[in-house]
């Protein structure tokens, strides 16, 4: 049995809530002599199934943590000083700034969302093949009473807390930068949450129709990742575009994202109208791709 199924099956020995990590798991049974009955464990993992999966991934994610933390602090250090500093003083110097604030102000919202939506083409592409064909890390957690859709939901649940934490930090050096402007500016993170759930939960979906990867992840990193980067606004605002590129924007999650987080930042013009119309898109993207996800991952562990 696989670690993850290992987890699940023992769920909580002595506390019928989620939140404590295999280890003292595994003390507190060792000292106790005291084994729920199996009925107990099934319907506790039946019930935080999805959790256990949770923390079974933070437990996995422990091995990468430098790496993380790395990637977390070095992408918007590079970013901010290439973009903001360096481009964002030839931009000043020329056109005063954009959208009315210095152009660090502008971008940095912007590349918040936009690598943490990015970061979501790497998490949810080959590890959740790896879950179902190359480790099979799924089948273990599935023999239990954890059920394929909570597997579906803890996979999407372990990488949305990454996700904030990712954001968190990269909000930190922005005020460092000075490209805060607004009390709102906390609302970044949780806005570029939901932009990668809605770019993630329909890439796991996909990711989880496929019963094995020849060129498809390389695709949609080049043809989807990097045009959403590139023509969702990021650098300079979408009605600056010519009007055939602009689609691309308004597709994007990235774009939504975008024009939420430059509120937060520093105060952009946002209708409640659009607000409201970002939000809406991003959630049904979100929902959308974990229905599909639930189903797939259903349709090829439920037998």
């Amino acid at each position: 049995m696989t670690d993850a199924a290992h987890h699940t099956a023992i769920g909580s020995t002595t506390d019928p809530t989620p939140g404590t990590n295999d280890l003292t798991h595994l003390r507190r049974l060792a000292s106790s002599g005291r084994v729920p009955p199996p009925e107990e464990m099934a319907r506790r993992a039946r019930r935080w199934g999805w959790w256990y999966y949770v923390e079974y991934w933070t437990v996995t994610a422990k091995a990468w943590v430098a790496s993380i933390l790395v990637y977390a602090i070095a992408e918007p250090l590079l970013y901010l000083v290439a973009m903001g500093v360096g481009l964002g003083a030839l931009v000043d110097s020329g056109s005063g700034g954009a959208d009315g604030v210095p152009y660090l102000v502008f971008v940095a919202p912007a590349l918040l969302v936009s690598t943490v939506v990015m970061s979501s083409a790497g998490e949810f592409t080959y590890p959740v093949m790896a879950g179902f064909e190359w480790d099979r890390l799924y089948h273990g957690p599935a023999a239990t009473p954890t059920s394929p859709a909570q597997l579906a939901a803890g996979q999407f649940l372990g990488v949305m807390l990454r996700f904030v934490v990712q954001a968190g930090i990269f909000l930190a050096i922005m005020a460092v930068f000075g490209a805060l402007r607004s009390p709102w500016a906390w609302l970044c993170v949780p806005i570029a949450v939901l932009a990668a759930g809605a770019f993630g939960a329909p890439l796991q979906a996909y990711a989880a129709s496929l019963d094995s990867e020849g060129q498809e992840f390389t695709f949609v990193q080049r043809f989807v990742v990097m045009p959403m980067f590139l023509f969702a606004g990021t650098f300079f605002p979408l009605t600056e575009m010519p009007v055939l590129l602009r689609p691309i924007g308004w597709v994007s999650p990235i774009w939504h994202g975008t024009e939420l987080a430059r509120w937060a930042a520093y105060g952009a013009d946002l209708p409640v109208w659009r607000a409201v119309l970002h939000v809406g898109f991003l959630t049904a993207l979100t929902l959308g791709g974990l229905l599909a996800a639930r189903h797939l991952y259903t349709r090829r562990l439920g037998s």
